[in-house]
């Protein structure tokens, strides 16, 4: 199982390649703004996307500009989302991509955390995907949100897609070893959720 999990990791930079500006817009966009991307690639894309542009692949001023507006405009759609549909989000029956624990997650994080919520999320899978949600289905001012929506996608892009282009740098060959890197992102960005699970198991 974590062999064939590995060996999808290790071409995750050749689909970034072939799917090119567009298609990496439209997984950061869905990951953030739409409840059925929560089980897309995150941190992970965005590590291997910087990596992909230190191999002269992408541009990456122009790859951070576009998942910059990818990522605002996708939590603004979260928003708008829980702002319109409000209570029957939280009545939607559980299935495959919605669990209510999944939002109860993300309304402890607000009651924790206020509005710095929403750029603390970007960097936590689940939650980033169901915090502009929660702060659209509680009606958070829209302005409020806003300033920090583009604090939180502007931080997230850069220091994610920054790690990839760094290391693919610096480190010869990395292409051989990135599913390691793209694995060890993928562990770093769930320890909180570990964390805040463990402290609830005692």
């Amino acid at each position: 199982m974590i062999e064939k999990i590995f060996s999808h990791l290790r071409y995750l930079d050749a689909f970034i390649a072939w799917a090119g500006y567009a298609g990496l817009t439209a997984v950061v966009f869905s990951e953030t703004g739409l409840l059925v991307g929560l089980f897309l690639p995150g941190d992970s894309l965005l590590v291997t996307a910087g990596f992909v542009a230190s191999q002269s692949k992408l541009d990456i001023v122009t790859l951070n500009a576009l998942l910059v507006i990818a990522a605002i405009a996708g939590d603004s759609t979260g928003y708008l989302i829980g702002r319109f549909s409000g209570p029957r989000i939280f009545k939607k029956e559980e299935s495959l991509f919605f669990k209510k624990a999944y939002l109860e997650r993300t309304h402890r994080f607000f009651e924790r955390y206020g509005g710095k919520t929403i750029i603390l999320a970007r960097f936590v899978p689940i939650v980033r995907t169901f915090a502009p949600t929660v702060a659209g289905v509680g009606r958070m001012d829209y302005r409020r949100f806003l300033f920090y929506n583009v604090i939180g996608g502007v931080l997230w892009v850069l220091s994610m897609t920054s790690v990839g282009y760094f290391l693919g740098r610096v480190i010869p060959n990395l292409e051989e070893k990135i599913h390691l890197v793209v694995a060890a992102v993928i562990v770093i960005s769930f320890l909180p959720i570990l964390i805040e699970w463990l402290k609830h198991k005692r």
